[in-house]
């Protein structure tokens, strides 16, 4: 069921920054009749005396936004991080789409999961480990290098390429993995390295495709002479064909973390017929995806939002609504 029109539709963009996402979505929403505010999740408050749902929400009084959309949600401490999803944990259970929500946004931000979900699903994804034990972490990585295989450490909860580092088998000399930063929670998420693939003497590269609604709609290739091919790492964004091969694995992937739009990073295997899956993005930026893109991606979004995310509501609600009472017949 599409909505051809939302006039006074009011959506929550939760969001730890504004800029150029946040400015697409609220431009999109408008176009759509909509109105949409940018809060920061750690500015919401769970005050169970203020209003009949308890929840602060800031520019929202004591009613709630029609539908909201994670844009971000900001680093903190575990009780911190915890309270922050626990406000769209209550916002979903309240009958407010959440988009993603926050079980979507629990599998991807944390990779170990997403390794998990991904290997129930018998997806192909590069070999991954994750250890509290810096002893096991380093025979992992002795056994790996010994394969001839180098091994990706990033953070558990990390985006954009940051923190990676390459230890293992690298280049034909052994990396060691050194004592665990404290940055680190004493925890090691070790993935297999997969070399990138370029043509002779080229840059190699790797494909972010964009689910939106359980399908595949966009990619490109991000090519980059570093190892890690990030746009915000400074790789370099290219048009892609969105083949069958492509679309079917990161549609996959997304089913398998139950999102409503992800972008999917998948990589070329050396001496394999399988793309390999890095990872999925929860709160995917898109900025550089819409220069090879002939559509406006904050568009599709709020186009799926409302057609897809908030009619499915609209219609659960009205399904859950007790059947009007017959009036008692009168008598003669």
């Amino acid at each position: 069921m599409a909505i051809p029109s939302t006039p006074g539709l009011r959506v929550a963009i939760m969001t730890d920054e504004i800029g150029w996402h946040t400015r697409q979505l609220q431009r999109a929403l408008r176009e759509r009749g909509g109105v949409g505010r940018c809060i920061d999740l750690a500015d919401c408050d769970i005050d169970t005396d203020a209003a009949w749902h308890g929840l602060v929400l800031p520019g929202y009084g004591r009613e709630l936004p029609d539908a909201v959309i994670v844009r971000g949600v900001a680093g903190g401490s575990f009780e911190q991080v915890t309270k922050r999803l626990g406000v769209l944990h209550a916002l979903q259970a309240l009958g407010v789409p959440v988009y993603n929500d926050a079980r979507a946004i629990e599998r991807s931000v944390d990779k170990s999961m997403t390794s998990l979900l991904l290997r129930a699903a018998r997806l192909p994804a590069p070999p991954t480990w994750a250890t509290e034990s810096l002893a096991q972490a380093r025979r992992i990585v002795m056994r790996e290098s010994a394969a001839g295989h180098a091994v990706v450490m990033k953070p558990l909860f990390g985006s954009q390429g940051k923190g990676l580092r390459l230890i293992g088998q690298v280049d034909g000399v052994f990396q060691p993995l050194a004592d665990f930063a404290p940055g680190d929670g004493r925890l090691a998420y070790l993935q297999r390295f997969v070399p990138p693939i370029g043509a002779s003497g080229q840059p190699g590269h790797d494909w972010r495709v964009l689910v939106i609604g359980g399908r595949a709609v966009a990619a490109m290739r991000r090519v980059s002479a570093h190892w890690v091919h990030n746009v915000a790492q400074g790789a370099r964004c290219e048009p892609a064909e969105l083949t069958p091969a492509l679309a079917r694995l990161a549609e996959a992937a997304a089913a398998a973390l139950q999102m409503d739009y992800a972008g999917v990073d998948l990589m070329p295997a050396a001496g394999r017929e399988t793309i390999q899956v890095l990872e999925v993005n929860g709160v995917a930026a898109w900025r550089g995806l819409q220069k090879v893109t002939p559509f406006n991606i904050a568009r599709a979004l709020v186009d799926d939002l409302i057609d897809r995310k908030l009619a499915t509501s609209l219609a659960a609600r009205c399904d859950r609504q007790p059947a009007p009472v017959a009036a008692p017949a009168r008598r003669a």
